[in-house]
């Protein structure tokens, strides 16, 4: 299964969006209102919760300088992995979109479907805040 954000364009470089979006700790600024929890346990894993579902674990997997963030799920239960793609417009603005890619069987992915959807744009959204 694959969604994606609108693509958002954020006064900030992409060096910036980059350096912000690799320091898990900023991820609370993007969370949406509904957040239930979120806790930094080190520094490249967090754990979040959304009021009415499970906690997630989010690692930082893999980075491409000023280009390309990707976390993945820190457990085997719900295999995914959420990719931040930055591109600089120019030095003061860059357009940020962001990947879900996940395994997931029909009904699982039938049933997740619209709450993902609505948090990755809230995440796009809230690009801003960073």
């Amino acid at each position: 299964m694959k969604l994606e954000s609108p693509v958002v364009t954020v006064d900030k470089s992409s060096q910036y969006l980059f350096e912000s979006l690799t320091d898990v700790k900023n991820f609370e600024k993007l969370m949406p209102e509904n957040i239930a929890k979120f806790e930094v346990l080190g520094d490249d894993i967090f754990n979040f919760g959304l009021k009415g579902m499970p906690e997630i674990k989010l690692r930082l997997k893999d980075k491409t300088p000023y280009e390309q963030v990707i976390l993945s799920a820190a457990s085997d239960k719900l295999p995914f992995s959420l990719i931040a793609n930055i591109k600089e417009n120019n030095a003061q603005s860059s357009t940020v979109k962001l990947d879900f890619e996940g395994e997931f069987n029909p009904m699982m992915a039938m049933m997740i479907k619209g709450p993902i959807s609505k948090f990755l744009e809230s995440l796009a959204q809230n690009m801003q805040k960073l």
